[in-house]
């Protein structure tokens, strides 16, 4: 099993910088239009930095 040190990011991040609410998110979760949380315990979920940044990257190439 291979480990990396890819920064997760944390609910309060996603939010702030997708401008999104966090039923939002987990609606786009469910529909499988939005990164895949990371399980980091019972209770917490993060993102990983490199698919969070190619979703808004994608977002912001799609409105151009």
């Amino acid at each position: 099993m291979e480990v990396t040190s890819e920064r997760i990011a944390r609910l309060p991040e996603v939010l702030a910088r997708t401008g999104l609410g966090r039923s939002t998110i987990y609606a786009l979760m469910a529909s499988a239009r939005f990164p895949r949380a990371v399980r980091l315990g019972t209770r917490a979920v993060g993102w990983k930095e490199s698919d969070l940044s190619d979703w808004l990257n994608s977002r912001q190439s799609n409105s151009d």
